[in-house]
């Protein structure tokens, strides 16, 4: 969880009952009752800051029920006493390696058995919900009879991500509480809803703030709250032939974001719910199986290992981040969008450029962005408020960290260092933004080499996570440890790399793009090259990526690597050089392979007779990335495989649903992916030739 949020929920004072003393009999609960004999059940996991449910905790949270049962109290109320949140869902850990889809539903069933135990309860029960209430969790507080919201609270089902849908009862009786269309809605995108929000759909009964919670509980559990009910529309929406309509609605707008073969939980949740929902009983049990034949899905196991690398990458951050100000030096695309993702995320930006325009566009794109990702308007005033044009600047006296995003030319960055090193404060960093020119030319003319990094963030900034950490020989490590923590401190995933042409991102895209190229000149609709990526997984093809990027970045990296690497790479085609020439850049300039209008390229259909993808199509594009991604780890450039396959997928976009370009090689087979190379290098030249790090590699 974002850790801004984590510390402004460390300062909430939670209202949670009776004070419990401290022998309770148990490792994660305690319990207590009030004067009014309401038992006050508070979750709170030992050793960890959030709450999950892991089978140890579902194991005890049962026998927890078993006592209170027993003790037959007035009510029952369910609170966390973490001040993160509620419950943040399953315990991931226990996911990995699943393979026995029996196993899985014998686990899903006994762990569903506690939230059915908690709903079959005798007496009143209310759960009451701060911060985080996701997956599990919300499946917990869907079995009380009564769930009560405090502020700020967000609500969500994001097992899609994982390759999973819920699995305690949460498809079945969310879509009996809340209108399908919008409980499905939810459970299909992964997306996470408000206080607010979640009170309009019915899903809670009311929203308060914490000064009022022993009041709001009381109402709650005798009988003075006006409870959600599900209405006429959410009985009709589960008829069997409405189901059906709708199934058919959202099937196909399922299959606008991703297909049935990559990603099955989508469709296998709708299935479910078409199939079942008109009776509670059948699509709990149907739930559990449908779990469990997910769970040991490819890709549910590699969402899954996604998960995990973004977790590992979280903790190469480290904490304790010393930058406050940071002053971004060119205000075009990438120095723009930088600066407003910095300054969105609480940093005071001073933000410079030689003219005036370039400034106001970015302020102008930062506001459009900032309506779109932060909810409240006086957070998006504070947040421009923080982004400040600098046409004189003098940022650079006060920043703790410079970030330059001037053009790919070395002699202007140069000429730009030379002036801002002398004003710069003692212990701040300078940092380029270079895709393509290695820092070891860069800081020959430094005073201070030692305080140059890379700080190479993707375009688009606030979509893609990933910023590689550049370091070059002559670096103080304190200088490192400190940029790792800045990623971190603005929400993003950081990659350390050593400096070396193209990195390793933009050196394992160059392949994959350089090629789509070669197929173009050898006359392939450049649809139909799109079309083999996006078959393989990749949000969007090579060509259309080309225009995202632009096609003038796309040359000066393609040249840059083939100075180093040389007939490794695909020719650059002549045709290329000169749309650049005439400023057909891709989607900044409205034309360039495609078409652009609002940001979307326009692409006509593929006809219906004609050529088809191949597989050596498919491989031709994927292969040289695996084989890339192999030699810079042979290299050294990167000295973790696993923070390769996260940096692809955070950086590049590259099908999630296949773990990476080094797992997906391991799961083909290292000796089959070596076969395929060879046989395309015999046929189509050295470009394609195995790196010898593929002999090392398992």
């Amino acid at each position: 969880m974002d850790s801004k949020i984590m510390t402004a929920l460390g300062d909430r004072v939670l209202e949670l009952g009776p004070k419990p003393g401290t022998d309770s009999p148990y490792k994660h609960f305690k319990l207590t009752r009030d004067a009014d004999g309401v038992a006050w059940l508070l979750f709170d996991r030992a050793e960890t800051s959030a709450n999950t449910l892991s089978s140890d905790v579902m194991e005890e949270f049962d026998a927890v029920l078993a006592a209170i049962e027993t003790e037959r109290p007035a009510g029952l109320v369910i609170r966390s006493a973490k001040p993160s949140g509620f419950i943040a869902g399953a315990d991931v850990n226990e996911f990995r390696g699943a393979s026995d889809p029996e196993t899985v539903e014998t686990r899903i069933r006994s762990a569903r058995a506690v939230v059915d135990h908690l709903e079959a309860l005798r007496l009143p029960t209310v759960a009451v919900i701060h911060g985080f209430c996701l997956g599990g969790g919300l499946e917990v507080a869907l079995a009380c009879q009564a769930r009560i919201a405090i502020e700020g609270a967000r609500f969500g089902f994001p097992e899609v991500m994982l390759g999973l849908h819920p699995g305690l009862g949460g498809t079945a009786r969310f879509t009996a509480l809340v209108n399908p269309t919008q409980s499905m809605a939810l459970m299909l995108t992964g997306r996470t809803i408000d206080a607010r929000r979640a009170r309009s759909l019915g899903l809670v009964d009311t929203v308060t703030q914490e000064r009022h919670v022993h009041n709001a509980v009381k109402d709650a559990l005798f009988g003075r709250l006006k409870r959600a009910r599900p209405g006429l529309l959410v009985r009709a929406a589960n008829v069997g032939l409405v189901r059906g309509l709708l199934a058919k609605r959202m099937r196909s707008e399922a299959a606008k974001a991703a297909s049935r073969e990559h990603y099955p939980a989508p469709y296998a949740l709708i299935d479910l719910w078409e199939t079942h929902g008109g009776s509670k009983a059948a699509m709990l049990k149907a739930e559990q199986a449908s779990f469990a034949k997910l769970m040991v899905t490819p890709t549910a196991q590699n969402l899954i290992r996604v998960f995990f690398l973004r977790e590992q990458m979280k903790k190469a951050a480290g904490s304790g981040n010393a930058v406050k100000h940071v002053h971004v030096i060119g205000a075009g695309a990438m120095g723009g969008d930088i600066a407003a993702w910095c300054a969105g995320q609480g940093m005071r930006v001073s933000l410079a450029d030689m003219k005036p325009e370039p400034i106001a566009g970015a302020v102008k794109r930062a506001a459009e962005l900032y309506g779109k990702i932060i909810r409240k308007p006086t957070d998006v005033r504070d947040a421009l408020d923080r982004l400040i044009p600098d046409m004189d600047g003098e940022g650079v006296r006060n920043a703790d960290l410079i970030i330059e995003a001037v053009p790919e030319k070395l002699e202007l960055k140069q000429k730009v260092y030379a002036g801002l090193e002398p004003r710069m404060k003692p212990g701040a960093i300078l940092a380029t933004n270079t895709s393509s020119i290695p820092l070891q030319d860069l800081r020959t003319t430094l005073a201070r080499p030692d305080r140059l990094v890379g700080l190479h963030f993707f375009n688009p900034v606030s979509r893609l996570q990933l910023v590689e950490v550049v370091s070059h020989d002559g670096n103080d490590p304190q200088v490192l440890k400190e940029a790792l923590a800045f990623v971190g401190a603005i929400d993003r995933l950081p990659l350390p790399v050593k400096s070396s042409p193209g990195f390793l991102v933009n050196r394992a895209l160059t392949p994959y793009m350089l090629e789509a190229m070669v197929m173009l000149d050898e006359k392939i609709d450049q649809r139909l090259i799109d079309a083999a990526a996006e078959q393989f997984g990749m949000p969007m093809g090579p060509i259309e990526l080309a225009d995202q990027v632009g096609l003038d970045i796309c040359l000066d990296v393609g040249d840059m690597l083939r100075t180093r690497f040389g007939d490794l790479l695909p020719p650059t085609p002549a045709w290329l050089r000169e749309k650049v020439a005439k400023s057909e850049l891709g989607r900044k300039t409205g034309k360039g392979f495609y078409v652009w209008k609002d940001g979307k390229a326009e692409k006509a259909q593929l006809p219906e007779t004609g050529p088809r993808v191949t597989d050596q199509m498919i491989d031709g594009l994927v292969l040289p990335m695996s084989n890339v991604c192999v030699a810079a780890l042979r290299e050294g450039v990167v000295d973790d495989a696993d923070a390769v396959d996260g940096a692809t997928i955070f950086g590049t976009g590259y099908a999630p649903f296949r773990g990476g370009p080094l797992n997906y090689a391991r799961t083909r087979g290292v000796e089959n992916v070596v076969s395929s190379l060879r046989a395309l290098a015999e046929r189509f030249g050295e470009r394609f030739a195995p790196d010898p790090g593929w002999n090392s590699f398992s």
